[in-house]
């Protein structure tokens, strides 16, 4: 499918020259003088190679067909983690390294989709938000909730992340997939 450069977004799986990349980064960028391009940071899905490539905006790319299955996350052993399709009850291995960051959030049975090219694994995306309960952070100051300032905190999963002030010790919070960022405190 031939969509316009400008559309590119991370995760997406293009075909550029032969091969299958996934998309890391896409960036507008727009020079004092000539007209905007879409810089895009990609990895080759054989090789694993890097490639910066630029296009112009309104350039057509070829946007591979992405198959997106629920998978349930097992467990975890070494570098390997371990879905279940929930329909066939088939088994999938995939690499932390593939997970990225995010990985960090997965907990035994929480439902992920996982976009596959052929039958492998290119991207795997948790739930945008999830709930996390900390188990150490640092005593309020007095004073200190007047303003705006976030203090570090230990998640359950062993995650540092920046918290407000009048967050404790086992208050359970809504943090961000992607990168671990405040959102609120959970509501049950």
């Amino acid at each position: 499918m031939k969509i316009n450069a400008i559309n590119i977004r991370a995760g997406n799986v293009l075909e550029h020259q032969g091969k299958l990349c996934v998309v890391l980064k896409s960036e507008i960028l727009q020079p004092g003088k000539g007209a905007s391009v879409v810089q895009v940071e990609m990895r080759d899905l054989k090789t694993g190679n890097k490639d910066n490539v630029r296009f112009r905006t309104q350039e057509a790319v070829e946007r591979a067909h992405v198959d997106e299955v629920d998978y349930q996350f097992l467990y975890e052993e070494g570098d390997d983690l371990h879905f279940m399709n929930n329909e066939t009850y088939e088994q999938i291995q995939i690499t932390k390294e593939l997970v990225g960051y995010s990985g960090v959030f997965l907990s035994e049975g929480m439902i992920v989709k996982i976009a596959l090219i052929e039958g492998s694994p290119v991207r795997v995306d948790l739930p945008e938000n999830v709930v996390v309960e900390i188990v150490e952070t640092e005593p309020v100051v007095k004073g200190q909730t007047a303003s705006s300032s976030y203090k570090p905190a230990i998640a359950n999963n062993g995650e540092r992340i920046m918290v407000p002030p009048h967050i404790e010790a086992g208050t359970r919070v809504v943090v961000k997939s992607a990168d671990g960022a405040y959102i609120e405190r959970a509501k049950n």
